[in-house]
């Protein structure tokens, strides 16, 4: 099984491999002209999908906290959250942006600095709420500002970078519903709302797998995300058919979920790098 510490020093290398590799594309290759190249296109596209994931990812963690489920752990996870959301947001906002990008990555902070400050507050019901709602706001325009920098790219990789983040957002906003079903709150259909997010996240990752653009690398980060669904839709789908879930399915949700981030995390790291290898080959 993969260790925290591992994937992400894995991600890491790959990382510092995409910013490699662009210093050797043409002028000619760049993808977003006078804005910035392929590898910043690339590596914009995960840093926004990175904010929408995080942001569901924080009210999973909050609500998880409030439960009482591995607090002490959640709080820290809280902790290393915020930092990397301020780092992606001092990153995508260090470049020079078209006035549609900047409107969207500005609402993106004013929403963050909202739930930085909801955070502060000790969880409960109106907390949590407040917590929730932003998210799904901050959801929303992070998903937007990634459709605009993929708009920028020139092939279809883009689209996987993007789709696999968007599995790792709909994994965590998953894992909050099932956290607030379980503590139970039906209100504004949350049942609904799972079994949605449950066949949107099942497709997409098909969709995944079975993209003729896949490299090996990027097939097998795939595949260790389609292993830890299985668990993860197992416990969820025990909750749909009986209402309620046990000490066990619930751990099989706290942990898969923080799970499927870290490998869809490298995954959407692999999708920039092969986005990177296409436009080289493409010269």
């Amino acid at each position: 099984m993969l260790q925290f510490h591992l994937v992400r020093q894995t991600i890491s290398v790959l990382f510092l491999m995409v910013a490699s590799l662009a210093t050797f594309l043409p002028q000619g290759a760049w993808a977003a002209g006078k804005d910035g190249g392929a590898g910043q296109v690339a590596s914009d596209i995960v840093s926004a999908g990175r904010l929408r994931m995080q942001a569901q990812r924080l009210s999973k963690l909050y609500q998880q906290a409030g439960m009482g489920l591995n607090a002490a752990v959640a709080q820290q996870q809280i902790d290393v959250s915020v930092a990397d959301i301020n780092a992606e947001l001092s990153r995508l906002g260090s470049f020079a942006r078209k006035a549609s990008v900047q409107r969207e990555l500005a609402r993106c902070d004013e929403l963050w600095q909202e739930i930085r400050t909801a955070l502060k507050q000790s969880p409960g019901p109106a907390s949590s709420e407040r917590v929730n709602q932003l998210a799904d706001e901050l959801m929303i325009h992070a998903g937007k500002l990634s459709l605009l920098i993929e708009a920028e790219s020139e092939t279809s990789v883009g689209r996987l970078i993007d789709l696999s983040s968007r599995l790792n957002m709909l994994s965590q906003r998953l894992a909050r519903l099932y956290l607030v079903a379980l503590d139970g709150s039906r209100a504004q259909g949350v049942l609904v709302d799972i079994e949605q997010a449950r066949k949107e996240f099942s497709t997409g990752l098909n969709e995944l797998d079975s993209a003729r653009e896949n490299s090996s690398a990027s097939r097998d980060a795939v595949g260790l995300a389609k292993n830890q669904w299985i668990f993860f839709d197992s416990a969820i789908g025990r909750l749909a058919a009986d209402g309620k879930g046990n000490g066990k399915a619930v751990q099989n949700v706290v942990t898969s979920s923080e799970r499927i981030a870290q490998v869809l995390d490298l995954a959407s790291a692999q999708y920039a790098r092969d986005y990177l290898e296409t436009m080289r080959q493409a010269r």
